[in-house]
C-alpha cells in the first residue's frame, strides 16, 4: 500500500476513533458526571469543544502542513484529499449502517 494512503488510513482512522469516543462520552454524560446544573456542564462543553477542534485538525492538517512546508507540496495535497475520502467513506458507512 502507497505510504500516502496508508498515513492517510491512519490519520481517518484516529480521527474516528477520537470522535467515537467523545460521542460515547456525550451520549453517557448524565450517568458518568451526574445530572447536576451549574456553570460547570457549559464550560465543559466549549473546553471539550476547543480540544476536539485542536485534536481533529492535527489529525487531519498537521502531517500535510509539515510536508508542504518543507517542499512536499504535491504529496502534502494528496496526503490531505486521500484523509478527506477516507473520512468521506467513513461517514458513507456510518449512514448506511443506521439506516437499518
Amino acid at each position: 500500500m502507497n505510504k500516502l494512503v496508508q498515513r492517510s488510513f491512519l490519520n481517518a482512522l484516529g480521527t474516528v476513533v477520537y470522535v467515537s469516543a467523545v460521542a460515547i462520552v456525550m451520549q453517557n454524560g448524565e450517568k458518568i458526571f451526574g445530572g447536576k446544573s451549574s456553570i460547570v456542564g457549559p464550560i465543559s462543553f466549549l473546553m471539550l469543544f476547543v480540544l476536539s477542534a485542536a485534536i481533529t485538525s492535527s489529525l487531519l492538517l498537521g502531517k500535510p502542513l509539515l510536508m508542504y512546508l518543507n517542499n512536499q507540496k504535491s504529496e502534502a495535497v494528496r496526503l490531505f484529499i486521500y484523509t478527506i475520502c477516507w473520512l468521506a467513506l467513513a461517514v458513507v458507512i456510518l449512514f448506511v449502517t443506521n439506516l437499518r
